[in-house]
């Protein structure tokens, strides 16, 4: 406790939070969250704001796998960009309104995962990344070459926005941002309760100790299929909102740059804070969006430059830091009590 107060050793992030898990703070925090997304909207252009919060479930989809259970990922483009497809194919088929298509992308990104995360949970570090990468280009391939189904290199157009009928979801950007983001507050809202859940506790002592877990009587393997599983449903979810905004499903959404990306993203905003994921996104996205509208092309030379200043000068991200902040500050005033 010495150590924390005095900040001579780094904290863990996994660390349970010094604020108190219910109270008027917490419910303030919240509030003020909520008013945060419910705003994005009026202060950047709605596509953008959707694209922020879609690409910041899925680096909270990463993080909880990446910074919950150790396991980095460079293939969950294949979650993402698979319920994207499917998605569009349950949307533009049916005529089912879009969370029914999202829903329906979501459930085949959990369930391509189970085979996938049995065949790569059982390797760790750079092998459990190769193979989850691995299974990424896999799906491409099949994607690129399925061309009756999912348009080749053309990709998948003219996705349905069908929202009960409901013509100024379907028809308005602005409008359909609020319905698109309850689908992904539900995602961030199932993500906090596995990390702050007896399963979430199991999962960072297996990410510690797996071998103290494993005698403790743990199944570790089941706990990381588990955890695995969990995260490709968040990035399906996300992915098949991402889909239904733009309208359309590409190869651009499967590719292995595509998850670099959103662990790019998940570093920018703190490994192991959950809701780094978000701060992430929106540094991300507007910067891109920024640079894009201005004409620059040189986009991932400058976001690459971000990343490495954010890596040098901001260990555990943008909201780690600002996390550990907090925590110090509140110990030390508890201290001179």
């Amino acid at each position: 406790m010495s150590e924390q107060l005095t900040g001579k050793a780094p904290l863990d992030l996994a660390e349970k939070s010094v604020l108190p898990t219910r109270g008027p703070l917490r419910a303030l925090l919240l509030l003020a969250g909520l008013v945060v997304v419910g705003a994005l909207p009026y202060v950047v252009y709605p596509p953008v704001a959707m694209d922020i919060m879609t690409w910041g479930l899925f680096a909270i989809s990463v993080d909880l796998l990446l910074g919950y259970a150790g396991l980095l990922s460079f293939g969950h483009a294949a979650f993402w960009g698979g319920s994207a497809y499917v998605t569009g194919l349950i949307a533009i088929r049916s005529g089912l309104p879009f969370p029914v298509a999202v829903l329906g992308g979501a459930l085949f990104a959990m369930a391509i995962a189970v085979p996938i995360g049995y065949l790569s949970v059982r390797r760790t570090g750079i092998y459990f990344a190769m193979v989850t990468l691995a299974f990424a280009q896999m799906l491409y391939f099949i994607a690129n070459q399925w061309r009756d189904v999912t348009g080749g290199e053309n990709g998948l157009q003219g996705i349905p926005k069908n929202f009960f009928g409901i013509e100024l979801v379907e028809t308005d950007s602005f409008y359909f941002y609020y319905a698109g983001v309850a689908l992904v507050l539900v995602g961030i809202a199932i993500a906090w309760r596995v990390v702050n859940s007896p399963f979430g506790r199991v999962l960072t002592a297996v990410r510690d100790n797996p071998a103290r877990a494993r005698s403790l009587g743990y199944d570790v393997e089941r706990y990381k299929i588990t955890a695995f599983v969990i995260s490709a449903g968040l990035a399906g979810l996300a992915g098949g909102v991402f889909s239904i905004s733009h309208g359309f499903a590409s190869l651009q959404e499967l590719i292995w740059t595509t998850s670099g990306k959103v662990v790019l993203v998940t570093v920018l905003g703190g490994i192991g804070t959950l809701w780094g994921g978000l701060v992430g996104a929106g540094v991300v996205v507007s910067l891109e969006d920024y640079l894009a509208s201005s004409g620059f092309e040189g986009i991932g030379m400058i976001t690459g430059a971000i990343f490495v200043l954010i890596v040098l000068l901001f260990r555990h991200g943008v909201w780690g830091t600002a996390r550990n902040l907090l925590r110090r500050i509140v110990l030390e005033r508890r201290r001179r009590r």
